[in-house]
Parts: C-alpha cells; sequence; structure tokens
C-alpha cells in the first residue's frame, strides 16, 4: 500500500508518497481502507514549525480521515466489516475532562495520521458515518467540526435564540455557522471578502461584519445583537480577543480556539473581568461529543462545505492550495 510521509516538518519537499507493507489489525483493532482525509490549519502549523504543541518528524500527516472496515481484529464488537467510519481526532479520549496525557497522542504530529491508503487502528478510536455523507465529506469532520461543536455545546449549550458570533471562514468558523443555525441560534459572522461574506449568508448567517472596514468590529457585534453576543467563536487568538470582549455580553462565553492572529496587545485584564465573561479554551473534543454531533448531522441531513477534492497523487497540490488561503471550505484528499 501507498502513504505519505514527511521526512521532516519544514517544506513541502519533504513529504514523499512511499510504499509500505499492508498493515495486519491486532487484538481490538480494525482495518481501515482510507477513501479520504481532510486538512486543517493544524497541518500548515506543523508545516512551518508554528505548532504549539509536540510533534515528530518522519509520520504520515492529517488528523482526520474517512473509510470502510474491511478487516476485523480478534475481539472485535463496535463494527463489522463494510461499516463506513471517520475517526476521532484524540483516539483514548472517551469522555470527560480532557486528560492532559492526550495531548501528546494526536494523528498527523505525534502518531500516524491518515493520508494513507490503508490504516489499522483502535475500534475504539472510530465512529459510524451517517448514511447521507460522502467519505469525503465524513473526513471533513474529526477536528474543525468537532471543535465548533464543543465550543457550542459544553458546558452551557447554545439555545435557541441566542448570538453567536463566528470569526472568517476557515474550516471551525463555517461548522460554527451551519451547527448554531442548526440549534436555533442567530449568527453573526465575520470576515474581509464581500465574496466570502454572500456565501456565510448563503450558509446561514443573519448578519456579516467586514473587519478590515470596521476595525472595532466588536462594537458593531454588540450593537447588531441589541447588547451582546452570547458565545463567540474565537479562532484569531491574541489578535481578535480585545474585539471579542468588546462584543461579548455579560455572562457570556468566548470559546478560545484558535490562534490564527499573533498580533493585537496581551490580555487587559481589568477589561476581562469586566465583562463577566466566561474564557473557555476548546481542546477539539471527545468521542461522545463526536457521536452526539453526528446524530444532530444525520438527523438535519447538514452537509459539511468542501472547497475542493485532490486525488490521492495530488497531495502536494492540496497542501499549497489550502497553504494559498483562499479556499472556502475544507480541502479533501481522495484516496
Amino acid at each position: 500500500m501507498q502513504s505519505y510521509r514527511f521526512s521532516r516538518f519544514g517544506s513541502l519537499d519533504s513529504l514523499r508518497m512511499q510504499d509500505e507493507a499492508m498493515p495486519a489489525p491486532g487484538r481490538g483493532e480494525v482495518l481501515v481502507k482510507v477513501h479520504a482525509s481532510s486538512l486543517n490549519y493544524r497541518d500548515l502549523a506543523l508545516l512551518h514549525g508554528h505548532y504549539p504543541m509536540s510533534w515528530s518528524d518522519g509520520l504520515v500527516p492529517l488528523s482526520d480521515g474517512a473509510g470502510e472496515i474491511i478487516a476485523l481484529g480478534e475481539g472485535c464488537r463496535r463494527f463489522a466489516v463494510g461499516d463506513r467510519v471517520c475517526n476521532s481526532f484524540f483516539p483514548e479520549w472517551f469522555g470527560g475532562p480532557f486528560p492532559l496525557e492526550q495531548a501528546a497522542r494526536q494523528y498527523g504530529s505525534n502518531l500516524d495520521g491518515w493520508l494513507c491508503q490503508y490504516k489499522t487502528v483502535s475500534e475504539e478510536a472510530l465512529v459510524r458515518v451517517p448514511d447521507h455523507l460522502s467519505y469525503a465529506e465524513a473526513a471533513a469532520l474529526p477536528c474543525a467540526a468537532l471543535t465548533a461543536w464543543t465550543a457550542l455545546t459544553g458546558p452551557q449549550p447554545v439555545k435557541a435564540g441566542d448570538t453567536v458570533l463566528t470569526q472568517g471562514t476557515g474550516g471551525v468558523s463555517l461548522f460554527a455557522v451551519q451547527l448554531a443555525k442548526l440549534m436555533g441560534a442567530r449568527v453573526i459572522a465575520t470576515t474581509s471578502s464581500a465574496d466570502k461574506a454572500e456565501k456565510l449568508k448563503a450558509l446561514g448567517a443573519d448578519e456579516v461584519i467586514d473587519y478590515r472596514a470596521a476595525q472595532n468590529w466588536g462594537e458593531r457585534a454588540r450593537a447588531l445583537s441589541g447588547g451582546g453576543v452570547d458565545r463567540i467563536i474565537e479562532v484569531g487568538g491574541q489578535g481578535t480577543l480585545e474585539q471579542s470582549l468588546a462584543a461579548i455580553a455579560v455572562g457570556g462565553e468566548i470559546a478560545v480556539i484558535g490562534f490564527l492572529d499573533q498580533g493585537g496587545a496581551a490580555l487587559d485584564f481589568m477589561r476581562y473581568f469586566m465583562s463577566g465573561a466566561t474564557l473557555r479554551r476548546i481542546a477539539v473534543g471527545h468521542r461522545e461529543g463526536m457521536e452526539a454531533m453526528l446524530r444532530a448531522i444525520g438527523q438535519h441531513k447538514l452537509r459539511p462545505v468542501v472547497d475542493q477534492v485532490f486525488s490521492f497523487g495530488e497531495a502536494r497540490a492540496a497542501f499549497e492550495h489550502f497553504d494559498a488561503r483562499r479556499h472556502f471550505g475544507k480541502v479533501v484528499i481522495q484516496h
């Protein structure tokens, strides 16, 4: 079988396709024929040396994959041959508070990822895919969709009638728009592109703010929400947190997800204190959350936004397209 590996992070020249022995499932494992995998911002952070967590060279990249189970190891009971599955981002976090040791158990950074044709994996690390989704759509879910779901659902879930603010048009933000609308929320989105603004509205956003035209977009979001936003999907980090504090309602929550924007001032403690807001750091999510999200996606027949699908032999082109940052939706590699 064939797989891709980075001999070392830092350059796409280090990404190579190679022949490897067909894996065989051990006890409690299944063999998955991987049909699709998708890219996330973390893959670019790893490539360019900006990933803040641990990583190792020489691994198969990508944290997200979907495929078909073609063989069972001894003792497997969760699945049958032929089942359609995708992975849970953290293979050993099944529910409850985040166990810190799981930070060093991530596909594509510490463990071999999903940019391969076949993969053996513990059956406990997989979830069933809703019937209406293609493999390419299912491969878009493990990181970005679950991160958005976790940000919206706990510990105080978004309620119908709440206002949710999303930032930009990355994978997490687009899923947050879709899932927040599914929950009955009102969505305010930000972007700097008129074309993307129209796409956000078509996806369900009720209001879109051009954050370059309105540099104090936090105050604009507060005004549009009638007194403050209930939940903010904070993907920018330090560079956007000041505006998020301006937008948040008293008692609202800022779900801190990303580190896309490295600019901005340090956190103004008194402003945060007076806001009455909660800052909650999101670590993607656990299997229980993934299964709950997939039930909702299946019930409502929600479909991920897929920007472009590349063939397995075009993996480098997929990385280049994603790195150009002109996409709207997930970039997927079809195996």
